[in-house]
């Protein structure tokens, strides 16, 4: 029985995917641990390995194709001793027939020559070979069950179409792409089962040519671009964070002259290539701060209960192509500002060039995002579940101030931390971002 090669989960919240490229094609023989194909996840490109081994005999989603779900099946793969007629009238549990002449739609639209002579003995006995595809289809439609190609199914479900109104034309009655092409039936949307479901179904119904119209903007106004796979789950999650989670935000000013000059110090210092960044001193701030008020150091579990961290793993906002990615300093701590220093180019580059392995940027149990080199003063960020606060960090700036009565200047970078009010509270928030302040403000306290 041919192998099943499913699309992987390659993070615990990834729920689909794009198969951006196949490093194999049918016939090839791999061996586990080969390379089988590139996956974009919403976080970065990666490759996935074969876990058994045979010869790759059918492929089922060509490369490009987004919008793949997690365990849906991509490709079969042939056991020892098979040859491609084990494809024949196979099935994937859930999923369409498989054949190895028919597939995929190329070969169900592109017809071949054997293609046409295996046709013609059903045109001579019958007269009406369509009629014949369309009864099959009627058949299996009787049995409760629907052949159709993966193809044809995403088309049917973006256009609304009912798969029970289309009769196909592929072999044993399978729906394929022409099917939905020339269905000239009345699209009906797809019947939502639950009214969320239903919510998240309507960007469907968007004109294709004019997706704005209703908002009275013509469509010669704008140009529309393709979101990738990063953008579209990062809207997807941020909008789940922003609606369900009941968040708050604290802020508050700290003077940035005594860490400055720390920093300046501590760069005199370094380890030669070593230039500790103000960024830097503040993911160290944060871990210690988390250590200090550990129970800030939390995460809401759906049941009703409440994790309670044991590291202080702070995860930093990265802007890369296409949005966001938050690699972890884990333990950050115990670690020595050089150290960090080190690990965050390192992570930072890496993640721009879309290489960071999953337990790199998966995790952490705080996030810090930092605007303040692109002159932002203050801002409030969005939770990143199931991590309990997230700190915004604007641009230090010199500003005035009163110091024992008198007017003064100073360098001052406002912060403000937004919580999960499930697991961090008011006063719980408090104490953390005086436990950080107080870092900030005096930097010799992190070394003690």
């Amino acid at each position: 029985m041919p192998i099943e090669i499913l699309m992987p989960a390659l993070s615990p919240t990834m729920e689909e995917g794009t198969l951006s490229k196949w490093l194999v094609k049918e016939g090839d023989t791999v061996s586990s641990g080969d390379l089988l194909a590139e996956i974009e996840t919403d976080k970065a490109t990666m490759e996935v390995e074969a876990v058994d081994e045979g010869v790759v005999g059918k492929i089922l989603v060509d490369e490009g194709t987004d919008g793949v779900k997690v365990n849906a099946v991509i490709a079969l793969l042939l056991e020892d001793g098979e040859d491609k007629s084990a494809l024949k009238d196979y099935s994937p549990e859930g999923g369409p027939d498989v054949s190895s002449d028919t597939a995929d739609d190329d070969a169900g639209d592109k017809k071949t020559g054997k293609d046409e002579k295996s046709a013609k003995p059903e045109s001579k006995a019958d007269d009406k070979p369509a009629v014949k595809s369309q009864s099959s289809s009627k058949d299996d439609k009787n049995d409760g069950r629907i052949k159709a190609s993966p193809l044809a199914k995403r088309m049917a479900e973006q256009a609304g179409i009912d798969l029970k109104d289309v009769d196909g034309s592929g072999p044993n009655g399978r729906i394929v792409k022409r099917d939905i092409e020339n269905f000239d039936g009345k699209p009906e949307p797809v019947k939502s089962e639950a009214p969320k479901a239903a919510a998240q179904d309507a960007p469907k119904e968007i004109s294709e040519d004019a997706p704005l119209a209703r908002y009275g903007i013509s469509e010669d106004r704008y140009t529309v671009e393709k979101a990738d796979g990063i953008t579209k789950i990062s809207a997807k999650r941020l909008t789940d964070s922003f609606r369900d989670v009941p968040h708050f935000p604290l802020t508050v000013d700290c003077e940035l002259d005594a860490l400055l000059a720390f920093r300046k110090q501590v760069n005199e210092k370094a380890p030669e290539g070593v230039k500790v960044s103000v960024n830097d001193i503040l993911i160290k701030a944060s871990g210690l701060a988390l250590k200090r008020v550990p129970e800030a150091n939390s995460s809401w579990i759906e049941d009703g209960r409440i994790a309670r961290h044991k590291h202080a793993d702070v995860s930093v906002a990265v802007a890369i192509e296409g949005g966001l990615i938050t690699p972890i300093i884990f333990d950050a701590d115990a670690k020595g500002l050089a150290q960090i220093s080190t690990e965050m180019k390192d992570l930072a580059t890496r993640a721009k060039d879309r290489k960071l392995k999953p337990e790199e940027f998966q995790g952490g149990t705080f996030s810090l995002s930092n605007l303040g080199m692109m002159g932002i003063k203050s801002f409030a960020s969005i939770l990143n579940p199931p991590q309990g606060m997230i700190l915004s960090v604007g641009a230090g700036e010199e500003r005035p101030v009163v110091k024992d009565g008198a007017l003064a200047k100073a360098t001052v970078m406002t912060v403000t931390l937004t919580c999960d009010h499930r697991v961090v509270d008011g006063a719980t928030g408090a104490k953390w971002i005086s436990a950080f302040k107080g870092f900030i403000e005096d930097p010799m306290t992190m070394l003690m």
